[in-house]
């Protein structure tokens, strides 16, 4: 393996260790934001949160067992890289369902409403790091293309979008709590970011089958 190779390897496992580490506060951060709101949005960003969470962890578990083994089969680095991609396809399929479930749920009379102010601030920096990171694995995709890595490229991706959608939810809420339009806005947002999460898992379970037949 040249030098310009084991670089490069070794950015991708900083890069997934870093991501991880970064994850680490969101559950437990999202979780209190929960109880403090009445939000379906809010609600639903946890469990997506979580479930995400493990999918990073198996990513940087990947990515680390390649790098510290670099004469592995490349039988075994495809197998590998297809179940970190399958995690990460299974965390956005988990995370779309549960938007969807909730706000089945909740729909009818339910109308949001309590302090959403720590949501709008989780979700403001979640969109600021996902989107940086976000444009660094697109970077890694460049200059070296894999399924391992064009997996994390979309999950960061989706996760842009759902924090996009959920902080636009959630300071609609700060500004217009128990109305209408609040309601409105706090399940429409959930269910297109639920759809653009089962979209996205599509994509990403499809590149694993395609990666597999290679």
């Amino acid at each position: 393996m040249s030098r310009t190779v084991r670089d490069l390897d070794a950015r991708r496992e900083r890069t997934s260790l870093v991501a991880l580490l970064l994850s680490l506060w969101g559950p437990l951060a999202t979780f209190i934001a929960v109880v403090l709101s009445q939000s379906t949005t809010q609600l639903a960003d946890f469990v997506r949160r979580s479930v995400e969470l493990v999918a990073l962890a198996t990513s940087w578990v990947v990515f680390r067992r390649l790098r510290r083994m670099p004469e592995m089969p490349p039988e075994r680095v495809a197998q590998l890289e297809r179940r970190a991609t399958l995690a990460v396809a299974t965390a956005l399929t988990v995370s779309g369902a549960v938007m969807l479930l909730l706000v089945a749920w909740r729909w009818g009379t339910f109308v949001p409403g309590g302090d959403v102010r720590l949501g709008v601030t989780i979700a403001a920096l979640g969109l600021a790091f996902n989107g940086a990171f976000w444009r660094r694995y697109a970077g890694l995709a460049r200059e070296r293309p894999g399924p391992l890595i064009d997996a994390q490229r979309r999950l960061y991706r989706a996760k842009v979008a759902v924090d996009a959608g959920v902080l636009a939810a959630l300071s609609t809420l700060m500004l217009a709590p128990g109305t209408e339009a609040a309601r409105w806005v706090d399940f429409g947002g959930s269910l297109l970011v639920a759809l653009y999460l089962l979209l996205s898992a599509q994509r990403s379970a499809r590149g694993a089958v395609v990666a597999r037949s290679e």
